[in-house]
């Protein structure tokens, strides 16, 4: 069997491959974001993973969600997360946190840690984790909004200081500010939301959970991956 990084090693070089392979990256939240984010990363070469969610694969997940299948509805995603990464990389290194990560959550994170994803949605844990990062001087890029959105196209990776539109990036920065966090990055979308059409009662959606589609969110954490790739070889 061919290496099978031969190809981006192309592209990268044999040092950045062992830099990619050395590496630890944890990821918070394997949804529509996070799971494609993990995608990007063990196909790239990362080998070290620390995967934290509570959630269950529901059949809401399966129009976005990569790890989401009839098969694995139900299951853990950090469970499915760990095997799919496993058939992807036997070789790679998984550790696994089934929890909501909140400000009162008990530390995960250490000097072993290159990277962190942040893919939370919720605006306590996403700021928690932020400061976290930031004791800990380890890089950290942080997803905006991905919900009510319809343009891939108009993602793009800046500072939280430096966006705009995004309702959550608006919280975040404010937020970020009084905890004299100087900067973040992040990706986010400049697409105005789109507001819903209507509201299906009959399948129990209710209004204030956002509409998702299967190449918005798989974009931004591609982008994601991509950016934590570069970061990671570039480092001396």
């Amino acid at each position: 069997m061919q290496n099978q990084f031969a190809r981006t090693e192309l592209l990268i070089g044999k040092e950045g491959i062992e830099k990619l392979k050395q590496a630890k990256v944890a990821i918070f939240g394997i949804g529509g974001v996070g799971s494609f984010a993990v995608e990007g990363l063990v196909r790239a070469g990362i080998q070290n993973f620390i995967l934290i969610d509570y959630d269950k694969v529901e059949e809401t997940n399966l129009n976005r969600q990569i790890i989401a299948t009839t098969k694995t509805v139900g299951k853990y995603k950090v469970d499915v997360t760990k095997d799919r990464i496993l058939e992807i990389n036997p070789n790679a290194q998984i550790e696994i946190h089934k929890e909501f990560f909140m400000p009162e959550s008990e530390e995960i994170l250490d000097e072993s840690v290159d990277y962190i994803v942040d893919c939370i949605d919720t605006i306590t844990a996403k700021i928690e984790l932020v400061v976290r990062a930031n004791k800990l001087n380890i890089p950290i890029i942080s997803s905006m909004g991905t919900g009510n959105k319809l343009d891939p196209t108009k993602f793009e990776v800046t500072d939280i200081y430096k966006t705009s539109v995004c309702p959550l990036a608006k919280v975040m920065r404010k937020e970020l500010r009084a905890r004299e966090i100087k900067n973040l990055k992040v990706v986010y979308s400049k697409e105005e939301p789109i507001k819903s059409k209507e509201v299906i009662e009959e399948c129990n959606i209710q209004c204030n959970v956002p509409g998702s589609i299967s190449f918005v969110p798989s974009v931004a954490g591609l982008i994601i991956a991509g950016e934590v790739i570069k970061d990671i070889i570039s480092e001396k």
